[in-house]
């Protein structure tokens, strides 16, 4: 996948929407692309994570163990396709992380990895890129949370 499919890509991910052409280009220089297998794990809930992904082909079940007291068990929290976001999030307010979540390759799967310190420093440098992305990212967690609580509901 050469830059101008990263671009594609990105330019139809749910944490780049509104951004322009020539913004969304720089973000694409810092992305790398990685291929996972059918039950392959992107990430793992507990480990420390500072990368995004941002799913260009295949489907994720974003999954998440749950220990109440005698209920044990895990929830899909929800499945991601094409354009979505997943990962490290608080990187991109500069706090380590560590993930909630798991995220299992339901499909042969592509993704493109940004490091998220990275698109933080970028960010940095052009505030009003920073808040569009902070403020799409407001809308997807406020989708993920309503999504865990709805997969918790039914453990």
């Amino acid at each position: 996948m050469d830059l101008s499919e990263i671009v594609d890509v990105l330019e139809n991910c749910e944490l780049f929407s509104g951004l322009n052409r020539d913004e969304i280009e720089k973000i694409a220089t810092l992305g790398h692309v990685e291929m996972y297998e059918v039950g392959e794990n992107i990430l793992n809930q507990g480990d420390f994570g500072e990368e995004l992904y941002i799913i260009a082909e295949g489907h994720v079940f974003l999954e998440r163990a749950i220990d109440v007291g005698t209920r044990k068990g895990s929830a899909i929290i929800t499945i991601l396709g094409r354009g979505k976001a997943l990962g490290s999030w608080s990187t991109l307010i500069g706090e380590t992380h560590t993930l909630g979540s798991s995220a299992i390759c339901r499909k042969p799967t592509k993704v493109i990895v940004i490091k998220g310190p990275a698109l933080r420093e970028m960010m940095l440098d052009n505030f009003q890129l920073g808040f569009k992305v902070l403020e799409r990212l407001c809308f997807i967690l406020r989708n993920r949370i309503r999504g865990a609580y709805g997969a918790m509901e039914n453990i």
